[in-house]
């Protein structure tokens, strides 16, 4: 479906000629629409946060999979949350404990009403990923900025969701590298970190959490188009 068509599909009939203006202007149309549909699910979305996406879509789908092996209910954490989409889908799809973390208020006002909107209870923080929390986690889980600065994206992109979703420094690495290394403490025995990333990323991820976490089995899996999308780190110390 085009633009234009979701935009007669999901759009304010009153308010049509207004936005297809804005969509002409080039504003993605889902912060026209102000929803967006994620794994069945229908979520707020504004300029002051990331329109969820489908490679995101395949984390949860992953997570959810791999989440089989844990005693229920399983303690989750969302770093990084945005407009709540991961968070709110594997509360609602987990038996499970949810808290999520976002370092924007205006980002965290969006993620609430998206919880409630979804009857999904959930515990959010404001801060910088794992620096506000005080418990531990079967699963982190986490899609961070990881666009380098002077990476090319596209001008829709560029132009209108907001730059600390989506730009990162050390070459769109530096929010692995800081989860990574303070990690392995707010961890649970034999617990997991589930991570999308950059298409170029997964070998000098996978190196670099080695690190921390040299006996886990670590991963990176591809998404739909075949680009590697999703590193897992599992600490299974104890089968060793």
């Amino acid at each position: 479906m085009n633009s234009i068509q979701y935009l007669k599909k999901y759009g304010n009939p009153n308010t049509y000629e207004k936005d297809y203006a804005r969509l002409q202007n080039g504003e993605p149309v889902q912060y026209i629409v102000g929803n967006v549909d994620f794994y069945g699910y229908n979520f707020i979305v504004n300029s002051n946060v990331l329109i969820p996406r489908f490679e995101t879509e395949g984390l949860v789908e992953k997570i959810i999979q791999k989440a089989k092996r844990f005693p229920s209910p399983i303690q989750i954490v969302d770093l990084g949350t945005g407009s709540g989409c991961i968070a709110i889908t594997l509360k609602k799809q987990l038996n499970c404990t949810m808290d999520a973390v976002d370092i924007s208020e205006k980002a965290l006002k969006i993620a609430k009403k998206n919880a409630e909107k979804n009857q999904a209870e959930i515990q959010f923080y404001k801060g910088n990923f794992l620096k506000p929390l005080k418990e531990t986690y079967d699963i982190i889980v986490s899609n961070p900025p990881y666009i380098a600065y002077d990476e090319e994206i596209m001008e829709i992109v560029k132009n209108n969701e907001p730059e600390i979703a989506l730009y990162a420094k050390e070459n769109g690495l530096s929010c692995y590298y800081e989860i990574l290394k303070n990690a392995k403490q707010y961890l649970k025995s034999n617990g997991m970190l589930a991570f999308e990333i950059g298409k170029y990323q997964g070998d000098i991820l996978k190196e670099y959490a080695k690190k921390y976490f040299a006996t886990a089995k670590i991963s990176v899996e591809k998404d739909l188009q075949g680009n590697d999308r999703y590193l897992f780190i599992e600490d299974r110390e104890d089968d060793l």
